[in-house]
């Protein structure tokens, strides 16, 4: 029988739009950060507007996979990216009229991420449509890439610019980079034919069909779950570096820190876009997690740029081997027809993890500065170490479990196209 035809061209142009997007969002990101933090001096406010702004991803996350299998993926992917620009500019006039208020950056950060949230199933099902089976691990490296330019390259961009000009000229780059991320996913619709679902199910029905294929295989939603705690480790990591920093020095040596930390991801990246992982993805996901808890732990050792660094560069190098492994064990463990609206479970379930974090580790960070009257910084460094603990343990747990084990030789009937 016929393998499904090799899209990878296509995948590449998809790629470098979200790849643009990606830089766009970070520089918007960093900005913004930086701004609230020197207006308030409180890590709860800078997590406040980072949870305002995942939120929509969290809570629309399911309702845009279930979309994703009934309408055009690439429609959702235009919608998602063009309209989120209305958000960043809605905070941008708030500025050029005078000082904005918090509450009006929370309102554009929540506006734009509210049309993103259509785009995370729509990308990860149209990756399914596009690629071969072989194919997944190679294309997993290169999305590990776009997701870490928005700390790798932004930041340190984002730093230089701020010295020069403020948070304003970076949401104008921002808004300029969704025009070219619609174009290149309008290029790639035209080359695909729109997949039509021969019965029109429920939405409840949808919702149903993609909550079975997730959890009927046990471990399937073990590992979703330990995504989950991923991004929980992840989400502290992300809010607390830049107080913890911020704390001793100022916006352009944290950038060019952030950037240093990120390049991690970009080198194990680009090995994984080239070489991508074979087999034992249990045991490099197990081992790759490790690694990460004790990167994170050293993280929060020291009140110092260079051993920071070092151990963020070590953390962020493990990542895109944990995420590669994970996101090829699930998605050959899961059908075709029903990637969007399990994907959109899984964005739902995975990301829980970011909604503790942003919700929970400024306000710990500052009760723990004030209790112990260390600062806001070690304050932050403490929750952060804590993290690196419990990743570590997670690790550890994870590559006992048979049904996780069980995840990598999977008795999923193939549609026939993918079956030699």
């Amino acid at each position: 029988m016929n393998k499904k035809n090799s899209n990878f061209g296509k995948f590449m142009l998809l790629w470098s739009g979200e790849l643009v997007s990606s830089i766009g969002g970070g520089l918007t990101s960093f900005g913004l950060g930086v701004y609230v933090f020197n207006q308030t001096g409180s890590a709860a406010q800078m997590a406040l507007i980072t949870l305002l702004g995942f939120l929509p991803t969290f809570l629309f996350s399911v309702p845009a996979g279930v979309l994703a299998d009934r309408y055009d993926r690439r429609i959702l992917m235009m919608i998602g990216d063009g309209f989120s620009a209305f958000g960043i500019l809605y905070i941008l006039i708030c500025m050029m009229q005078g000082p904005v208020a918090i509450w009006q950056i929370g309102i554009g950060v929540f506006v734009s991420a509210s049309f993103q949230a259509l785009l995370a199933p729509a990308y990860q099902a149209t990756i399914t449509d596009l690629l071969t089976k072989e194919e997944y691990s190679r294309a997993s490296g290169l999305v590990n890439i776009a997701a870490s330019s928005r700390y790798l390259i932004s930041p340190m961009i984002a730093g230089f610019l701020l010295t020069v000009s403020d948070v304003k000229l970076l949401m104008i780059i921002d808004i300029c980079t969704f025009f070219l991320t619609v174009t290149s996913t309008l290029v790639v619709k035209k080359g695909i034919a729109t997949k039509k679902t021969e019965e029109k199910e429920t939405f409840g029905e949808s919702l149903k069909n993609g909550w079975r294929a997730i959890h009927d295989r046990r471990g399937v939603f073990v590992l979703i779950l330990v995504s989950s705690a991923i991004t929980l480790f992840m989400g502290v990591f992300q809010i607390l570096a830049e107080p913890m920093v911020l704390a001793f020095s100022d916006a352009k040596t944290l950038g060019v820190t952030e950037t240093i930390c990120a390049s991690g991801m970009l080198v194990s990246s680009i090995f994984l876009g080239i070489r991508g992982i074979k087999k034992n993805y249990v045991r490099v996901l197990s081992l790759s997690l490790m690694m990460a808890g004790v990167a994170i732990f050293g993280f929060g050792m020291w009140e110092n740029i260079l051993p920071m660094a070092i151990s963020g560069f070590g953390f962020f190098l493990m990542l895109p081997f944990a995420n590669n492994c994970l996101d090829y064990l699930v998605r050959t463990n899961i059908p075709d027809e029903l990637q969007g609206r399990a994907w959109g479970l899984i964005g739902f379930l995975s990301q829980i993890g970011y909604v503790i974090a942003f919700g929970a580790s400024g306000l710990l960070s500052d009760f723990l500065g004030k209790t112990f009257d260390i600062g806001v910084g070690r304050g932050a460094a403490l929750v952060v170490q804590g993290s690196g603990v419990c990743l570590f343990l997670i690790a550890l747990v994870l590559l006992r479990l048979k049904s996780v084990r069980e995840t990598e030789h999977p008795s999923l009937d193939h549609s026939p196209e993918e079956v030699e």
